[in-house]
């Protein structure tokens, strides 16, 4: 299995829990270029999803890796379907977890759901970013709730990722972020805001398992849409979480994920 982590330009750090799956096959972790403890280029030109596509095609080559389960988390569920339409041999299964899949869905409900925070950070959010006051409390307290409500619902799971994402040595880069991504979770501004993959996903013919937090950004109904997309996709939604579930409901998570690989690899499915 071959892990794609979220960020934009986060690490695969958070990402490691998926290593008790290794007991029955190889899983892989890298940090993408410009994130963790890749390599950090000064070049905004190179934070492109094309980019990034074929960064995962030379290291697939470079491990020689003939068939694999593409495994993605937030960000890294549209690398792995942009990839997956490359019609690349021997994917195995796709497993997207927190899937987003289309700037413009994610937009609509970024806008839904920012609407439910409390009027005064609504205010807040409007009135920092028009003065482009990002660093302002009010602002940063605007993307504490957020963050609080639909990333991670734990607290102690939310410090941790927060610690790791905040790392100066291997961990996110803000540069790559901001250029795909911008300013926060609820206001994209990037060049990921027009790209919608969904007009393509019935050409995906590997199985597809699809997971998110009841509590997601990435919501359940997305991700129903999404599924409904797709020729052969099972979907799974985590009741007590939000977008970071696999940590939040970890047990449970695995077991998901190594049932579905378990059921993939009983129907002898390569492509």
């Amino acid at each position: 299995m071959l892990t794609l982590h979220g960020g934009p330009g986060a690490s695969s750090r958070y990402l490691q829990p998926l290593a008790a799956l290794a007991d029955e096959r190889p899983v892989i972790f890298y940090d993408q270029l410009g994130g963790g403890k890749s390599d950090r280029p000064d070049d905004v030109t190179l934070w492109t999803l094309e980019r990034f596509v074929e960064e995962l095609a030379q290291v697939r080559a470079a491990l020689n890796l003939a068939r694999i389960h593409l495994y993605g988390s937030s960000w890294g569920t549209m690398l792995a379907v942009a990839y997956a339409l490359t019609q690349p041999p021997g994917l195995t299964s796709l497993i997207l977890s927190g899937p987003f899949l289309s700037g413009p869905r994610y937009i609509q409900d970024a806008q839904a759901l920012k609407r439910d925070l409390p009027i005064a950070l609504q205010e807040a959010i409007e009135r920092h970013e028009a003065a482009e006051a990002l660093d302002s409390p009010a602002y940063q307290a605007a993307v504490a709730e957020w963050m609080r409500q639909h990333v991670c619902r734990n607290a102690t799971v939310l410090e941790g990722f927060l610690k790791d994402l905040g790392d100066p040595l291997t961990g996110a880069n803000s540069q790559i972020y901001n250029t795909m991504q911008g300013p926060s979770e609820f206001t994209i501004t990037g060049n990921l805001k027009d790209v919608d993959l969904t007009g393509r996903l019935r050409e995906i013919k590997a199985p597809t398992l699809l997971t998110c937090g009841r509590y997601d950004e990435c919501t359940p109904a997305a991700t129903a849409w999404y599924q409904s997309l797709l020729p052969d996709a099972e979907m799974v939604v985590f009741e007590n979480s939000a977008h970071l579930h696999s940590l939040e409901e970890p047990e449970r998570y695995l077991q998901t994920v190594r049932g579905f690989l378990h059921g993939v690899e009983g129907r002898g499915v390569v492509s």
